[in-house]
């Protein structure tokens, strides 16, 4: 029994191997009942279009994956909580009726922080937590630092699981923004509801198109408008994960931040030149007004908003052809969004941007482009359902001739991923 499932067809993930593994190991922390475990199933996330735009108040494309972050937990018998994780050695243990205070230093953050800020948001927010749980959480190795949201996911995972035991019925809506709870207040990471939103909100065969200024969410199912719809549960297209090997993020810290700051100077001089004086971001300009106005713009300021302007246009025609079913021209309107990333938005690393130009010539591959940012973890691409094995066997192959010492540090099995549209977060019950 899964509650709250999902729209559309249920989720291939996770498998009953997994949810036995995990539960086995709640089994041995806790020394309950394997039939009392319930499991949080949180997918990662991935944008096939809006990169970059959602700080600006436009409107970006999500949906899960069918590999994410898995939390097997039981009520403890007060209010302490004792976790494990698959990934970091240790025991936490704590209690829901502590105080939670925000990390003043964001050195500090540990895999147990997500865990803290969860019981932070709850209580931040009015919510009385007596029952705390016995838990066992484990992601994907290799995928965290990768641009899939693994963060979001482990907050969501830690968020569900409390409400479950402490009897609260919360709405997706009211979630995402108790993990934007955690992120912003409690870690002091400027985060947006993005992540949250894709995670908690997307349904399996639907696109989800979330509007970043009025934080509303719509829904297409994949070929609606098509008088050859695909049988419910069917979708002609796979999705591949190539990872880069790079993990360290100090590029963006420097440079990503700086381009966020160049979209609001854009806007600012696009609206001062009106007389406006709206809050300087992008979404605010009228595209009109942008096209009249650009060329007040200075090149570096010119090329942010043009990212943004042809960004949202692509979003309205991925909308239409996703649609109809028509996956070339969605694929071409993902590749353009990767070249915009790196000619407008100026970002991506170099090995980044080989392994989205290899990803280009695969065969069977529709459209790639960066998952994130583009300085580190992976590109993403959308890939004939019967050629995405071809494909991940040439990416494989070709990266690791552009990039042989990267590439031996990454494990076999998680160079390429071919993975499959997901579901969203939720609950799982022993039947």
């Amino acid at each position: 029994m899964v509650a709250p499932a999902g729209g559309g067809s249920p989720s291939r993930w996770p498998s009953e191997e997994e949810l036995d593994i995990v539960r086995k190991n709640v089994v041995e922390i806790s020394g309950r009942d394997a039939r009392e475990v319930r499991v949080v199933a949180c997918p990662y996330r991935i944008c096939p279009l809006g990169a970059h735009i959602d700080h600006q108040g436009g409107i970006v494309t999500a949906m899960t994956i069918n590999y994410g972050v898995l939390l097997g937990f039981v009520p403890s018998d007060d209010a302490e909580v004792v976790l494990q994780s698959g990934q970091f050695k240790g025991v936490t243990r704590f209690r829901v009726d502590d105080l939670q205070k925000p990390i003043e230093i964001r050195g500090n953050i540990t895999w147990e922080s997500y865990a803290r800020g969860a019981v932070y948001a709850l209580q931040n927010s009015g919510h009385d937590l007596r029952k705390g749980i016995i838990g066992y959480i484990s992601g994907v190795n290799g995928l965290d630092s990768s641009g899939l949201s693994s963060s979001a996911a482990v907050g969501i995972a830690y968020l569900l699981a409390l409400e479950n035991v402490n009897d609260l019925v919360l709405s997706p809506v009211d979630n995402i923004q108790l993990d934007k709870s955690i992120e912003n207040k409690y870690l002091g990471l400027e985060n947006g509801i993005l992540d949250p939103s894709a995670i908690l909100l997307s349904r399996y065969g639907y696109l989800t198109f979330m509007d970043c200024k009025t934080a509303l969410p719509s829904y297409v199912y994949f070929s609606e408008l098509s008088k050859s719809q695909q049988p419910q549960g069917r979708l002609p297209f796979k999705i591949l994960l190539a990872f880069s090997g790079l993990q360290h993020n100090l590029p963006k810290s420097r440079g990503y931040n700086m381009r966020v700051f160049e979209c609001k100077e854009a806007a600012r001089a696009l609206l001062c030149a009106l007389g406006c004086e709206d809050a300087s971001v992008l979404c605010n300009v009228d595209p009109g007004v942008y096209e009249a106005q650009k060329c007040i713009l200075d090149e570096n300021l010119a090329r942010r908003a043009e990212h943004y302007f042809s960004e949202m246009k692509r979003v309205v025609k991925g909308r239409d052809a996703w649609a109809r079913g028509d996956l070339q021209e969605l694929g071409q309107l993902v590749s353009a969004s990767g070249r915009s990333s790196i000619v407008n938005y100026e970002c991506g690393s170099k090995e980044m941007i080989q392994l989205y130009e290899i990803l280009l010539k695969a065969p069977g591959v529709l459209g790639a482009r960066f998952s994130g940012a583009g300085f580190r973890g992976c590109c993403l691409a959308i890939v004939e359902s019967d050629r995405a094995e071809e494909a991940a066997a040439y990416v494989g192959t070709e990266y690791e001739k552009a990039q042989p010492e990267l590439v031996s540090k990454i494990p076999a099995d998680r160079r390429v991923l071919v993975c499959e549209p997901g579901d969203s977060a939720r609950v799982i019950l022993q039947s």
